[in-house]
């Protein structure tokens, strides 16, 4: 047996407080970030189509590739609301790609929102400039901070204070 090659990396989990109900909160980041439909995309035949389509379809930048309502298969666990998205634009996720496909690890992004205690929802990320930095290519670090300033920009749209570390 041969040692493979290994990364240790840290990242920055941020959890935002978005001050509203929970299904208030999943239903408000839903409406900001619409489900993709993969097959509009897949009848394309460029890649200047695609890059069209992706900006009507995603308009804060980011779109839903996929929804998990957690709660349901947690059987028994009342009061545990908690659903898990992978967000992203493969236009945007294109530019990491062409470097290092290793960057598809952490794109799409994953958020997750739960419930606290009192049921109201909270945003989770990890920072997404903290995932792709450790690939060590400044192209890829540049498009993780452009990432967050969009992940800002939806906390922003859904009344929460974005926290400083997503400033760049």
């Amino acid at each position: 047996m041969t040692d493979a090659p290994t990364t240790t990396r840290s990242i920055r989990r941020l959890s935002v407080p978005l001050g509203l109900p929970y299904a208030e909160g999943v239903r408000r980041f839903e409406e900001l970030l619409p489900a993709v439909d993969v097959e509009q995309f897949t009848t394309l035949t460029s890649w200047d189509d695609v890059v069209a389509l992706a900006g009507r379809a995603a308009p804060l930048g980011l779109m839903r590739f996929w929804t998990l309502d957690v709660a349901p298969l947690m059987v028994g666990r009342a009061g545990r609301e908690c659903v898990e998205y992978l967000v992203g634009n493969h236009v945007i996720a294109e530019r990491m790609y062409r470097h290092d496909r290793v960057a598809m690890l952490y794109a799409p992004l994953r958020i997750l929102i739960h419930a606290d205690a009192a049921g109201d929802a909270v945003f989770v990320i990890d920072q997404p400039s903290s995932q792709f930095d450790s690939l060590g290519q400044p192209e890829i670090a540049a498009v993780g901070r452009e990432l967050d300033g969009k992940i800002a920009a939806v906390l922003t749209a859904l009344g929460a204070e974005p926290p400083a570390a997503l400033a760049g």
